[in-house]
């Protein structure tokens, strides 16, 4: 009551945020807090925060800092982030890029169709990691989809961290008659192709992919839409894409949250490229990971030609432009196949695979000090982070990390076979 004795209401500043508690997405309500703190600055851009911001405890931090009360909403998310997706036939009409998130869901990047369908493949029982051996793999995948092995692309590779099981995008036939089809290996090492007309899937159509028909003349021929995904990888409560748009700055990145709601204009991304010598903006990413540089979450991605780039993940926000920072040139006439991070005798290291430069070991120390590369790196040279080559690791065109002592590879042999198998992280 005031002065008068009239009854009036005690207004208190509030905001609703979303953040992880021990891998749940939960509602923290922030009341009575400063207007205007900078502690909540984070929380107040209309789009998730990534790295400790997400966290729930660095939530509590900076509400208790801004004067504020925290408040846990509920837990909105524990085990099933299926709910929502509906049940029913997956329309494809590419396949690949293909990644793992949480509870066995299976990200498959249809470029065709500038799309993403999050699927759930039940495959979700922990389970111990078992050799993979299949040679002869494109024979294999040729005879149980009724076809010649020259009818067959192998698109891309992951592995499900639950289960260690892999899986593979396919493609069955050439042309506009190609069929895109997903392979899980089995316990046994034999193939079964994923049945996909009655899962649970989402799906998260890109806004701004590039037209889709063939653009340029002679050997500059291309189809931009068929790189308007060119990888994808899950980290914490995102899917992160790398594509082109069709924005001026056409070489593009975006952090999607999942479960899917709206997709929102990609972050348009400049780099200097020192084998070529000058910025670039149109050039898409190949291949990237998450990575950590002491408690910032990065982007580490590498281009054709090979320059390896890093971005922080903060700054990948809708319809924003952003540019890199160049900390390794690997030498040009090369194409970026794949790339995983692991951990080794106490330091983290990441392999890549090449089209013409074989499979590098590359080190992660002090990348958070790395120079930025800025002037030509010219004949052929390298610079910036140190790497070595697996020289026993010949023939990768697909890699994904298997569990933390093994990856699985598709390998070629001298003779021409794709092979399928498990090798010992070097």
């Amino acid at each position: 009551q005031d002065a008068q004795g009239l009854v009036r209401p005690t207004l208190w500043s509030g905001i609703e945020i979303s953040c992880l508690l021990e891998g749940c997405l939960v509602h923290v309500l922030a009341l009575g807090f400063e207007p205007g703190h900078g502690a909540l600055e984070p929380y107040r851009q209309g789009c998730a925060p990534v790295g400790p911001a997400l966290q729930a405890a660095e939530v509590r931090r900076r509400i208790h800092a801004a004067g504020g009360l925290a408040l846990l909403a509920g837990i909105t998310q524990a085990a099933d982030r299926t709910a929502g997706m509906i049940e029913g036939k997956v329309a494809l009409k590419s396949a690949g890029p293909i990644t793992f998130g949480p509870d066995g869901i299976l990200f498959i990047a249809d470029t065709k169709a500038a799309a993403i369908i999050a699927m759930a493949t039940g495959d979700t029982k922990s389970a111990p990691t078992k050799p993979v051996k299949v040679d002869g793999l494109g024979q294999k995948v040729a005879a149980l989809l009724g076809t010649a092995a020259d009818q067959i692309s192998i698109d891309d590779l992951a592995a499900n961290p639950a289960s260690h099981t892999a899986y593979l995008a396919v493609t069955r036939g050439r042309g506009a008659g190609a069929v895109p089809v997903i392979l899980r290996v089995k316990p046994d090492n034999s193939l079964e192709v994923l049945a996909l007309d009655k899962v649970k899937h989402a799906r998260a159509e890109l806004p701004d992919a590039p037209v889709d028909g063939v653009q340029g003349e002679g050997k500059r021929q291309s189809n931009p839409r068929l790189e308007s995904i060119t990888d994808i990888a899950f980290f914490e409560d995102r899917l992160l894409v790398a594509g082109l748009s069709n924005e001026e700055f056409a070489s593009t990145l975006r952090a999607i949250p999942f479960p899917f709601q709206k997709v929102a204009n990609g972050t348009s991304v400049e780099i200097y490229h020192g084998a070529h010598g000058k910025f670039e903006t149109r050039s898409p990413i190949r291949t990237f990971v998450p990575f950590k540089v002491g408690n910032e979450p990065q982007l580490l991605a590498a281009y054709t030609c090979t320059p390896l780039v890093q971005f922080p993940l903060k700054d990948i926000q809708p319809a924003a432009k952003i540019k890199g920072k160049t900390i390794a040139e690997l030498g040009n006439r090369n194409r970026p196949l794949d790339m995983i991070v692991y951990r080794k005798d106490g330091k983290d290291w990441l392999l890549m695979a090449n089209s013409a430069r074989g499979v590098m070991k590359i080190t992660t120390e002090a990348i958070a000090e790395a120079d930025s590369i800025t002037s030509p790196v010219g004949g052929g040279g390298t610079k910036g982070q140190k790497y070595e080559t697996i020289e026993s690791w010949k023939g990768i065109e697909q890699l994904d990390k298997l569990d933390d002592q093994h990856a699985i590879v598709v390998r070629k042999t001298d003779a021409g076979a794709l092979n399928l198998e498990s090798l010992p992280l070097p």
